[in-house]
């Protein structure tokens, strides 16, 4: 749910705000408004500032030593001297490329004197030298040794390396090696020992890897304050400045209590959607997983409501239905806690661990496991009454869950969509919404109580006929209050054709749950059968290896092409289909407190 938040209004005497912005700062609870990017040169700078340690810091990190390298102590500025050995490092290794590959290149031609092919052109015997394609200096043979002095260097596979000494007007002439192989060895040695050199200043500036995080989190704190602070509004000649800020309800005595003993001048009042406060979500831990996802679409305005919790049950539904394999669902959960031991992504574990358990009990119910039928599984025919049945009214069971599901979404969606018309706009102008949520929604579960039998043909039918009388009335006539009726029955109309048409569409939409597990469970079952062809009736030992091999691979491949799809499909009924539905509105912004920076935190 979205959290209450509390609005303050900061009078200063002008001067006074980077004290109070410190003291906000240390706490660590006010939204102070301000921009989100640089605003004039000092702030440049900054962003400059931390640009350069990221880029330090990065480069540090993935600078390759060797193990086993003895680091240098690195005194001195940190900032300036990993600037420069990082330079070093890159034009060595770039150079120590290029030296071995002209290196390579001279292998062919072996060692000479420089000073005698000189002499020899001063002489006018000068020797060119040339590489060919062995297949056309091979056709070419006969004709080049009539015509040309040639001595052949090396003859390889793919290439041929000769000398012509005299003029000649040959195609395939190299460029006069500046250096013979001994030469070049020699450089190649010198360079590496310089090299090796770098690498142990490298390993010394990555010991320093804290200092330059600790910079960058004291520039990242020092451009947040200095926002902050030109956001202030001068007044009174600008004797005065004023600052708007806000915090959770929930932390109001923390944060009065600070304000008081400072001594600052503030108005508290509770924040409007008119103020435009920050949004912030309280939410439980299960729910608090997905907020991550509410995130990607944009967070809701201050009078709109949270749909997390809706995501974190259906995208979790979505996600198991679409993976459909409770052997997948394990695996998942094996990959979630392996994340755990990975810093970069160990916030995701949670949420990786968590899908994974829906996948299994999903799975189950689909009675799936690594594309085999456990219903045929004797240990399992106790429960049987649990697994989906294949067919349902002559339908696929999975096609016809599949439907279903996305009924109830969409009704919950349009439900949502009412109560929410309500509380912003009133019941009377919220008649044309009201009807037609009523009518669909109602419609919904009269035809489902008439399904199992709950309600007779006869008592349906009135039901029906009460049902489409009173929508009527806020769907066509009263549908925008205060409106010419015959207006408001001909938007009505137009209304009727686009809910109609697009709710086919939407219905629809989610039988991409159905079709991504089955699409799964056939190329699941594919590889199953493939593996089964190698292994035969299993009397050869050695056919187990590749029969374990290719079912690894294969459902390896598998289970990383259904968590694509069972990501991204699932986020677009959600995003589409249900936010369209409830009239979700990604107008907030996210609550983002004056706070200390913690050594990993990055500025956009």
């Amino acid at each position: 749910m979205i959290a209450s938040m509390t609005k303050y209004s900061f009078i200063l005497l002008n001067g006074e705000q980077h004290d109070l912005l410190e003291k906000l700062q240390e706490l660590g609870l006010v939204d102070v408004t301000r921009s989100t990017k640089a605003t004039d040169d000092k702030s440049r700078n900054i962003v400059s500032e931390i640009e350069l340690l990221d880029g330090l810091i990065a480069g540090l990190r993935k600078a390759e030593v060797p193990e086993g390298t003895v680091p240098e102590v690195i005194d001195g500025d940190i900032v300036r001297l990993a600037g420069g050995m990082l330079m070093r490092y890159a034009e060595d290794q770039g150079e120590i490329k290029m030296l071995e590959r002209e290196l390579e290149d001279l292998r062919a031609w072996g060692s000479y004197d420089l000073e005698t092919l000189k002499k020899l052109e001063e002489a006018g015997v000068p020797l060119h030298f040339h590489v060919a394609p062995t297949k056309l200096f091979k056709q070419y043979k006969k004709e080049l040794n009539d015509e040309y002095p040639i001595r052949v260097i090396k003859a390889g596979n793919a290439n041929t390396w000769f000398v012509v000494a005299g003029e000649d007007d040959l195609p395939f002439e190299v460029s006069l090696p500046r250096d013979n192989v001994e030469v070049i060895k020699k450089e190649l040695k010198d360079k590496k020992q310089h090299y090796k050199r770098v690498l142990s200043r490298i390993a010394g500036a990555k010991e320093r890897i804290p200092e330059l995080e600790q910079k960058r989190t004291r520039a990242v704190e020092k451009l947040d304050i200095y926002l902050a602070g030109s956001a202030a509004v001068p007044a009174a000649e600008d004797t005065i400045v004023t600052l708007v800020g806000f915090a959770p309800a929930e932390n109001d005595a923390k944060v009065t209590a600070l304000l008081d003993q400072y001594g600052v001048l503030y108005i508290k009042e509770e924040a409007s959607v008119d103020d435009n406060p920050p949004i912030t979500f309280r939410n439980n831990s299960f729910v608090k997983m997905f907020e991550v996802l509410t995130d990607m679409y944009g967070r809701p305005a201050y009078n709109g409501f949270d749909p997390t919790p809706f995501i974190a049950v259906f995208f979790l539904l979505f996600f198991a239905l679409c993976m459909g394999d409770a052997g997948y669902g394990l695996v998942l959960i094996l990959v979630g806690l392996a994340l755990k031991k990975v810093e970069s992504f160990k916030s995701l574990a949670p949420l990786v661990v968590t899908l994974g358990i829906g996948t299994v009990v999903v799975g189950f119910f689909l009675h799936t496991f690594f594309s085999i039928d456990i219903a045929q599984w004797e240990i399992f025919k106790p429960v049987s009454f649990l697994f989906l049945p294949n067919e349902i009214a002559g339908f696929a069971g999975g096609m016809v869950l599949s439907i279903i599901i996305g009924v109830i979404h969409l009704c919950l969606a349009m439900t949502i969509k009412a109560i929410e018309a309500v509380k912003v706009n009133g019941f009377k102008r919220s008649l044309g919404t009201l009807g037609w949520t009523t009518l669909i929604v109602g419609g919904v579960i009269v035809a489902a109580l008439a399904l199992i039998g709950v309600l007779s043909s006869e008592v349906t039918k009135l039901i029906v006929i009460a049902l489409g009388i009173v929508c009527a009335i806020g769907i066509f006539p009263l549908n925008t209050w205060g409106r010419n009726p015959l207006a408001n029955t001909g938007l009505g109309l137009w209304d009727t054709y686009n809910t109609v048409t697009g709710l086919l569409g939407d219905v629809l939409s989610y039988l991409r749950l159905y079709a991504l597990g089955l699409a799964g469970g056939m190329l699941g079952m594919a590889f199953n059968d493939m593996g089964l062809m190698v292994l035969g009736d299993g009397s050869n030992a050695v056919l187990w290896i590749p029969f374990i091999l290719l079912v690894l691979i294969g459902h390896t491949l598998n289970i990383a092409m259904c968590a694509l799809g069972a990501f991204v499909h699932p986020l677009r009924l959600n995003f589409l289909e249900f936010f369209k539905n409830s009239g979700y509105e990604a107008k907030g912004r996210v609550y983002n407190p004056l706070k200390k920076q913690s050594l990993s935190s990055r500025t956009e």
